[in-house]
């Protein structure tokens, strides 16, 4: 037993009291935080759950030091974005709306004419939708980097290839 564990006996009342402090919640600083670069490779992969896994590395919940309300995550970078793939109806159906803010200004694109002319923008949308809103998303979010074919200019940051 650990000697801060306190035990309290009321013999009368018939019962005990454990008495055992809380443990301390872990809180990352910022020397603590090491990043890492990360290249995937989209061909063939499924758009959502490509997206997930990039989320996570983002966010930094891979990692042990992992802090809700800090960035401690690592930067993806993503290549061959236009040779994403999804399941069933997605390419007919899926749209991406945009509005304007005028009568009228409703943009509606179908992910198949996304893919052809912004590959990048689909796999961008689908991370930052799985991140969290404001301020610490937007920063997470710049560690993104999405290019439609297989060349990057990221080689200086020594990126580790994931499987995903």
């Amino acid at each position: 037993m650990r000697s801060n564990i306190k035990i309290y006996f009321d013999l009368g009342k018939k019962y005990v009291i454990l008495c055992i402090p809380m443990q301390k919640t872990y809180v990352a600083k910022k020397e603590d935080i090491k990043r890492q670069w990360y290249l995937v490779d989209a061909k063939d992969k499924i758009l959502g759950r490509l997206a997930a896994k990039i989320a996570v590395i983002l966010r930094g919940k891979h990692k042990a030091i992992f802090t809700p309300h800090l960035d401690t995550g690592d930067g993806v970078i993503v290549i061959n974005a236009a040779k994403i793939k999804v399941t069933g109806r997605k390419l007919k159906q899926k749209v991406y709306r945009r509005y304007s803010g005028y009568q009228g200004g409703l943009k509606e694109v179908p992910l198949e004419t996304m893919l052809k002319k912004k590959p990048e923008t689909v796999i961008k949308l689908a991370v930052r939708r799985m991140l969290p809103g404001g301020p610490l998303g937007r920063d997470v979010l710049k560690k993104l980097k999405v290019y439609v074919d297989d060349k990057h200019p990221h080689k200086s940051q020594n990126p580790v290839i994931l499987e995903v």
